[in-house]
C-alpha cells in the first residue's frame, strides 16, 4: 500500500490510499489504440476490505453537514482548476471530442455545486400529531438520515458527470460510497476520488474499485453491506443486479430507444441542428441519444434534407482536435456491431440518406430512411451515431410508435400546437418529455429517470439526496 503510484499505473482507491493488486488491466486510447495506463484489478478480498472501510467510516468518522457543504463546494472549484487534466484524460480514455468533454466538465461542476446546496436543504417536518386521538399532549417531527453505504456502478459514456451524479448526492446526504466505474473508463473516477479527498471528504467515505464488470459487479451486488445501489447501464445488467440485491433500495437508469417527433408546424431550420447535435454527440453513445425520428408526412422530405445537410457538415475523426464533432466509439467491436445493424436494415430495404462509413473504431454519422419497423435499428438500442427517419400521418400514430417499445426514458416533440404538446405530455410513456427539444435534453437540476424497462428512481441532486436518505420519526410522549 502506498500513497502515490507512477503516473501510468493506478491502484484501487480505498481509505484514502492507493492499493496495488497482483493483476492489472490496460486502459486504451480509444482513437489511437495505444495503452495509456494500467489499473488494478480488484479481488473479492478487496471488495470486502472496501466495504469494511466504508461502513467503518460511516459509523465512526463524523462528516457533518457543514463539512459536506464545504467539501463539495471546494471540489467544484478544484475541478474547474484541474479542467485541462480531466479534459485530456476523458478525451483519451473515452474517445469523446474536446467539445463534448468541455460541456461535460461544465455540467459536472454544476452537479457538485447543486449537491453542496442540497446539504443545506435536507430537513424534515413537524407532524400534527396532537390531532390524533390519544396524542393530544404530544409532539412529533421527522428528520432525514443517510442510508449508510451506497454502492455506485457507472457507465463509460459520462465518466465525470454521471459519476458525480451518483457520488456527490450520496456524500451530500452523509453516506459513504463504494464506486465501480466502467472498465473502459476508470481513470476519471480515480482522479475524482483524489480530487474529493483533496477537497476534504474524510478518508473511507469514497472508495473506488476497478476491474472487469461482470465479476466485480456480482461481488458488489451480492455483498451484504450496501444499503443502496445506484446503477446506470443496460437493462439486462440492471435486471441482474436487481435480482441480487433483494430488499435493498436501488436507483436504476437503464436503456432506451429514444424517439423525437417532429410535427408539420415545427420550425424545421431551428429543429434540424438541435436534432443532429443530440443524435451524434459522444458518437451517439448516450441513452437519450436520438435514435428514431418520426416526422409528419408533409414535412418528412424537407426535414430529411435539412438533417442530411447538417450531418454532412460534421467532421468525424481524432477527438483531440478542436474541429472534430464525432469521435470514435468506445470499442471497435461496438463499431462493427453497429455497422452490421445498418447493413441489415439496408438489405431489408432501408435507404441511407447519409451513408455509413467505418474506419477502425470510427463510425461516421449515418441517417436511414424507409427502415422496416422490425429492423434492429428501430427496435433495439444501437448506442451508435445512427438515426432513422420515418413518417407519420396522425399524431396518435406517432405517439403509438414512440410507446411501442419496452423502454421509456425520455422523448422529444417539436410542435407549436399547445394541444398536441399537452397530449404528448400526458400520453407518451416516458420519465421525461421535452417539448420543442429532443429526447437528449437534460438540465442537471431536474429529476431524471425512466419508466418501464428504462428503470426507476430519479437522478438530479435534490432527488438523489432524497432517495439516498430516509425519514426518521421522533415522537415525544408527555
Amino acid at each position: 500500500m502506498s500513497s502515490t503510484m507512477a503516473s501510468s499505473e493506478y491502484g484501487l482507491y480505498v481509505d484514502g490510499e492507493w492499493v496495488a493488486t497482483p493483476a492489472t488491466d490496460p486502459v486504451y486510447h480509444k482513437f489511437t489504440g495505444d495503452e495509456i495506463a494500467r489499473v488494478a484489478r480488484a479481488r473479492q478480498s478487496d471488495v470486502d476490505h472496501a466495504m469494511t472501510v466504508a461502513a467503518r467510516a460511516f459509523r465512526e468518522t463524523p462528516f457533518h453537514p457543514v463539512q459536506r457543504y464545504e467539501a463539495l463546494s471546494l471540489a467544484a472549484r478544484l475541478l474547474k482548476e484541474r479542467h485541462d487534466e480531466f479534459l485530456a484524460t476523458e478525451v483519451a480514455e473515452a474517445g469523446f471530442t474536446r467539445k463534448d468533454v468541455r460541456n461535460e466538465i461544465r455540467r459536472a461542476i454544476d452537479v457538485l455545486i447543486l449537491s453542496a446546496e442540497e446539504v443545506r436543504r435536507i430537513g424534515g417536518e413537524v407532524l400534527p400529531i396532537q390531532s390524533a386521538v390519544g396524542f393530544e399532549r404530544d409532539f412529533a417531527y421527522t428528520f432525514r438520515v443517510p442510508v449508510g453505504v451506497v454502492c455506485a456502478i457507472t457507465p463509460f459514456n459520462a465518466p465525470i458527470s454521471t459519476v458525480l451524479h451518483k457520488i456527490a448526492p450520496a456524500l451530500a446526504g452523509g453516506n459513504s460510497v463504494v464506486l465501480k466505474p466502467a472498465g473502459t473508463t476508470p481513470l476519471c473516477s480515480l482522479k475524482l476520488a483524489q480530487l474529493l479527498t483533496d477537497a476534504g471528504v474524510p478518508r473511507g467515505y469514497l472508495n473506488v474499485l476497478t476491474g472487469p464488470g461482470g465479476q466485480l459487479g456480482r461481488w458488489l451486488s451480492e455483498h451484504p453491506t450496501p444499503r443502496f445501489y445506484t446503477f446506470t447501464g443496460s437493462t439486462a445488467v440492471g435486471r441482474d443486479i436487481q435480482s441480487r440485491v433483494g430488499l435493498r433500495r436501488t436507483n436504476m437508469e437503464l436503456g432506451n430507444i429514444s424517439a423525437t417527433i417532429v410535427c408539420a408546424d415545427a420550425d424545421l431550420p431551428k429543429a434540424a441542428p438541435v436534432i443532429i447535435g443530440n443524435s451524434f454527440r459522444k458518437a451517439g453513445q448516450v441513452c437519450t441519444s436520438v435514435q428514431r425520428i418520426y416526422a409528419e408526412a408533409p414535412i418528412v422530405n424537407e426535414l430529411s434534407r435539412l438533417l442530411a445537410e447538417e450531418t454532412r457538415r460534421l467532421h468525424a475523426g481524432d477527438p483531440d482536435r478542436d474541429d472534430t464533432d464525432v469521435g470514435p466509439m468506445i470499442d471497435e467491436r461496438e463499431t462493427v456491431r453497429a455497422e452490421q445493424w445498418v447493413e441489415e436494415a439496408v438489405r431489408d430495404g432501408a435507404r441511407e440518406l447519409v451513408p455509413h462509413e467505418r474506419r477502425g473504431p470510427l463510425l461516421k454519422p449515418t441517417i436511414l430512411a424507409d427502415v422496416a419497423p422490425a429492423a434492429r435499428v428501430m427496435r433495439d438500442e444501437i448506442f451508435a451515431p445512427v438515426v432513422s427517419v420515418a413518417p407519420f400521418r396522425e399524431f396518435d400514430e406517432a405517439i403509438a410508435l414512440v410507446n411501442n417499445t419496452p423502454y421509456g426514458l425520455q422523448a422529444g416533440v417539436f410542435t407549436r400546437d399547445i394541444e398536441r404538446a399537452f397530449v404528448a405530455a400526458q400520453r407518451i410513456e416516458v420519465g421525461g418529455i421535452i417539448i420543442n427539444g429532443t429526447s437528449s435534453t437534460r438540465a442537471d437540476l431536474m429529476p431524471y429517470g425512466g419508466t418501464k424497462e428504462s428503470g426507476f428512481g430519479k437522478e438530479g441532486p435534490r432527488y438523489a439526496v432524497e432517495e439516498m436518505t430516509e425519514a426518521r420519526v421522533v415522537v415525544f410522549r408527555r
